[in-house]
């Protein structure tokens, strides 16, 4: 059997593809450039070319994670029926889009968060981390504006609102939660959030 020939880049895309394949159904401890390249029928120094030992390719495996993740958060549609632009709407589908991520993807979403935390981290990847708080920030300070959050820095709010959901999201893909359950579950846990952000409505009664 002669070896797969690539095009150029073609490589790198077909190692990281096959890899996430095997951190699905392996884990992290049996992913190797050796074995990668003899599942795509190149030679053992082809990878090389792209990744130089195996924490390159754990970095860039934990780098796309968030850039899918980032796209899923930014693309996620509200729920049916509820109010377009609200900021109940846009917190619902940002939950729902990250909870959907994590149990999609729990391997990858584990990779991405130790890699994270890494003190030798790139700063491509450290940038790419943040963009989730970013975003959470950023629509808590329009619900602000919209009066439809309780005034207070936004980090004070994110770090909550983030727990709750990345604690539900954990649940839910290491499956200490059944699918049917967590499914049910999803809207309190939005329910929930909303109600922590809602501003203090005593003072006006």
């Amino acid at each position: 059997m002669h070896p797969r020939r690539y095009h150029h880049g073609d490589l790198r895309a077909a190692l990281l593809e096959r890899a996430e394949q095997v951190l699905r159904e392996k884990g992290p401890a049996a992913l190797s450039l050796r074995e990668l390249a003899r599942d795509l029928g190149v030679s053992h120094a082809a990878p090389s070319r792209h990744f130089k030992e195996k924490q390159a390719l754990l970095d860039a495996l934990a780098l796309a994670g968030f850039e899918r993740l980032d796209t899923a958060l930014a693309t996620a549609d509200p729920a049916p029926g509820s109010e377009p632009g609200s900021f109940a709407a846009r917190l619902g589908a940002l939950v729902r889009a990250y909870v959907g991520f994590a149990t999609a993807h729990p391997q990858l979403l584990d990779l991405m968060y130790a890699v994270k935390h890494d003190p030798q981290a790139t700063e491509a990847l450290t940038s790419a981390a943040h963009r989730g708080l970013l975003r959470a920030a950023e629509l808590l300070t329009d619900g602000q504006r919209t009066g439809e959050v309780r005034p207070g820095p936004a980090e004070q709010l994110c770090l909550p609102t983030l727990a709750a959901v990345h604690g539900f999201a954990d649940l839910a893909a290491s499956g200490l939660l059944p699918p049917e359950e967590a499914a049910a579950a999803l809207d309190d846990v939005v329910a929930f959030v909303l109600r922590g952000c809602a501003p203090d409505r005593t003072a006006d009664a």
